[in-house]
């Protein structure tokens, strides 16, 4: 496993030292750095995510691209910029199911997912997923054929994950803005599938 992961208590003191300083050195005021903030939030939505996928089944070459290099496919689309982490896809096929967990806090590619459900936080996902994938699953709702291989995916704070599920079928003649809506951020974590 990663030795990259934090908790959270770190991360909130390391966040509120830097506006401290931010503050004090008088680059920022703090209300500043507090739109800064809403302003990131605002941007960040389960849709960004739901939009890359309907690219990625409207435009192979898109998809192709999105797979050997997340990071720069998601950043031609404008999700990525100012990110230092980096963003792997992997992608659904009818032999593979892939999930996501950050198995030491909650690490997440925010700008795409929006902000992480509770139960991605929750210490019985993350230390269940890994050791009994099919039975958390089960627990969404989402039965996989056994013959389906289940691969876990753990995030760091250096590499976020998105799954890329498959498209259904009979949605051939959907446009890249109709596909866009039947994608749930679930299925970006792969706890579920479209």
């Amino acid at each position: 496993m990663s030795g990259d992961h934090h908790d959270d208590a770190a991360i909130a003191r390391r966040v509120r030292r830097l506006e401290t300083l931010l503050e004090d050195k008088g680059l920022l005021p703090g209300e500043r750095v507090d739109e800064a903030i809403d302003a990131f939030l605002a941007e960040s939505s389960p849709a960004n995510g739901a939009r890359v996928v309907a690219r990625a089944w409207t435009d192979e070459a898109f998809k192709e691209r999105l797979l050997r290099d997340g990071t720069a496919a998601v950043r031609e689309l404008g999700y990525m910029e100012g990110s230092y982490q980096r963003l792997r896809v992997v992608e659904n096929t009818a032999t593979t199911h892939n999930v996501v967990v950050c198995t030491l806090c909650s690490c997440y590619p925010l700008r795409l997912l929006g902000p992480s459900p509770s139960w991605y936080k929750s210490e019985a996902y993350r230390s269940r997923v890994v050791r009994e994938p099919r039975a958390v699953l089960g627990e969404f709702g989402l039965e996989l054929p056994a013959d389906v291989r289940i691969t876990v995916w753990d995030s760091s704070a250096e590499t976020r994950y998105l799954v890329l599920p498959r498209r259904p079928a009979g949605t051939e003649d959907m446009s890249e803005e109709e596909l866009a809506g039947l994608v749930p951020r679930n299925a970006l974590i792969g706890t579920a599938v479209v």
